[in-house]
């Protein structure tokens, strides 16, 4: 029998009417994001968006492959200097900025994985905090970063030669269907065979083993595409907020997407959307409360872990499952 099948077969099959649920799902949120401009200021929803595919990008690895990183951080930042340096100084078009940013991404993300892939737990996880602060040092010292001012001023140029980015409506569209591709991608690839075999390793790594098949690899595939996302999403964040500073690379950073993703739900494509826009959100909205805004997320994230404990969404659809059995 074929490895691949047999892996598949260590966890439940998912059926076609989950994978059209949450197929329609995204069509909804998709929806509502096309939508938004009308009655949210774009800028907000652009932040919003970039750190809803960060979270997705983390969650390939914490949610499917059972890696708890803690340097992500360093992709997502490092690319947004990699993409601010080529669009400001190296004149490079927008799509070929992204395109550099989320290339460095995915080669650090292949260097950070071949280092630490082999290590599991609280050992995988201080391994890239460890290499992650080399990246953040790196930040500070290195003179193209701007130092502690970062790279400010970053042209936003043209997409595609033609429609202008310095309009914040049509940045914002730019960044949903970078965003929309960024989920496709994750969505294909958690519900492909590739996606199955990184849930049995999630379960079991030994038994995978044991059919001959060599999870490291597997693990290897999944860092290096989180890692290349996750800096997709930085250098989309570079050029619309025309800054890459040393806020994007602190392990503040890394903290803040694994809050995101427990918060919304891992193990889901929708979970991390929803965490982010509620960190985000709260963010936003106590910025100028005068309250202290890290104490007042983290006693919403204690209450939440304590009432839900797969996760706002997580929870909502474990709910609406026992209610179709039920009924």
């Amino acid at each position: 029998m074929n490895s691949t099948l047999m892996v598949s077969s260590l966890e439940a099959p998912r059926t076609r009417r989950h994978r059209t649920t949450g197929g329609l799902l995204l069509a909804l949120v998709a929806l509502l994001m096309i939508c938004a401009p009308l009655a949210i200021y774009p800028l907000f929803l652009i932040k919003i968006l970039c750190f809803a595919l960060f979270a997705a990008a983390f969650n390939l690895v914490l949610g499917y492959a059972g890696l708890l990183s803690f340097g992500h951080a360093a992709f997502f930042g490092g690319a947004a200097y990699i993409t601010a340096h080529a669009a400001k100084v190296w004149q490079l078009p927008f799509e070929l900025a992204v395109l550099a940013g989320t290339a460095f991404a995915a080669l650090l993300g292949l260097a950070f994985g071949t280092l630490a892939i082999r290590r599991h737990g609280i050992y995988f996880a201080m391994i890239t905090l460890a290499l992650a602060q080399m990246v953040y040092f790196m930040a500070v010292q290195m003179p193209f970063t701007g130092g502690e001012d970062g790279i400010q001023a970053v042209p936003r140029g043209y997409l595609l030669g033609l429609i202008d980015l310095r309009d914040i409506t049509a940045m914002y569209y730019t960044v949903l269907g970078g965003t929309i591709l960024g989920l496709v991608i994750i969505w294909r690839t958690v519900n492909s065979p590739f996606g199955h075999i990184l849930s049995a390793i999630r379960e079991n790594e030994t038994r995978v083993t044991s059919l001959g098949l060599k999870p490291e690899r597997y693990k290897l595939i999944a860092f290096t595409l989180s890692a290349a996302l996750s800096g997709f999403a930085g250098a989309l964040k570079a050029i619309a907020f025309q800054l890459a500073s040393l806020v994007d690379v602190t392990w503040h950073m890394s903290g803040e997407v694994i809050l995101m993703t427990l918060l919304g739900g891992m193990g889901t494509l929708i979970g991390p959307i929803v965490g982010a826009s509620i960190v985000v959100g709260l963010e936003h909205f106590l910025s100028t409360s005068g309250l202290p805004i890290t104490f007042i997320i983290g006693l919403f994230f204690v209450v939440c872990v304590m009432m839900f404990r797969r996760g706002v969404f997580g929870e909502l659809k474990a709910l609406l499952e026992r209610s179709k059995t039920l009924a």
